[in-house]
């Protein structure tokens, strides 16, 4: 029997090789899927799911998943289920697609528009409705009126930030009238040996100054200790990676530049009714 021409066996291995390719089935197009959406699914990647815009569940297609994201933290939809997946616009369309509405994907129900310079909002909104009316214009970024309703969250905390730090002074004002009242002997003694009130003043200003000092740094060190255990306990609550407690820097030193004139302040009032008194009248019980 005489053999294949070399061509030939060419030939009949590229038809077959031709042919086991069509005969394979398409690889399924690839998704990301939310975090929290894989483990409440208990789904893995490489597996394939079908998704469906149909409440019912007809018309699924068959995605693989290629892996998984963390969705980007929203303060609004805080202890929302994330259950979401990611596809590639192609794909979404397809998905989407009404058999029955030819213009189903060729319309958008929302479009997002990112300006070079963000001050030109209010004259793109205007100039964008009078060219298309109808047309709802809202920007996605924060302003600072009242409608907005972290803005009134913002000023709710400086409400109860001011009402804490004016308790907290009342308070220490007490502690340091307590605290400089049993000094009276010593301040008597500091008198009685020369020493002018100016420079009684002066170091109970200075021991004012230092023990507001080290009250503040010892309460932001507190406070950034104390930001990743709440962190971490309030993202597990709520299944979110969210930040709920930052201290930053500039919070850190606003509060130093509160709490240290207002010791130094407490320390003033409280030595003044003492300073005022004779020296022989401090001695007296």
């Amino acid at each position: 029997m005489r053999g294949l021409p070399v061509t030939s066996i060419a030939v009949v291995q590229v038809v077959v090789l031709a042919g086991a390719l069509a005969a394979a089935p398409p690889d399924p197009p690839a998704i990301l899927v939310s975090r929290q959406l894989l483990e409440k699914q208990a789904l893995k990647v490489g597996d394939v799911a079908l998704l469906s815009t149909e409440p019912s569940g007809a018309r699924a297609r068959e995605f693989r998943i290629v892996g998984s994201y963390e969705p980007t933290p929203d303060p609004a939809r805080l202890g929302d289920a994330w259950l979401e997946a990611r596809l590639h616009l192609p794909d979404l369309l397809e998905l989407g697609r009404d058999p029955a509405e030819p213009l189903s994907t060729e319309s958008v129900s929302a479009i997002g528009v990112r300006l070079v310079d963000p001050g030109d909002t209010t004259a793109f909104a205007r100039d964008l409705s009078a060219r298309l009316p109808g047309v709802v214009i809202r920007p996605s970024v924060p302003t600072d009126t009242d409608a907005d309703p972290f803005v009134v969250l913002d000023r709710f905390h400086l409400a109860i930030a001011v009402v804490t730090v004016v308790a907290s002074s009342m308070f220490l004002l007490a502690l340091m009238v307590m605290l400089v009242d049993e000094r009276r002997d010593t301040m008597a003694i500091l008198r009685l040996i020369g020493l002018r009130r100016r420079r009684i003043l002066a170091q109970v200003l200075v021991e004012g100054m230092l023990i507001a000092v080290v009250g503040a740094m010892f309460g932001v060190a507190l406070a950034a200790v104390l930001e990743t255990g709440f962190n971490r306990f309030f993202q597990w609550r709520y299944d979110t990676a969210l930040v709920f407690v930052h201290v930053t820097p500039a919070i850190a030193g606003r509060s130093v530049l509160l709490a240290v004139p207002l010791g130094v302040l407490a320390s003033l009032l409280s030595s003044a009714r003492l300073l005022r008194r004779e020296a022989v009248a401090l001695t007296r019980r």
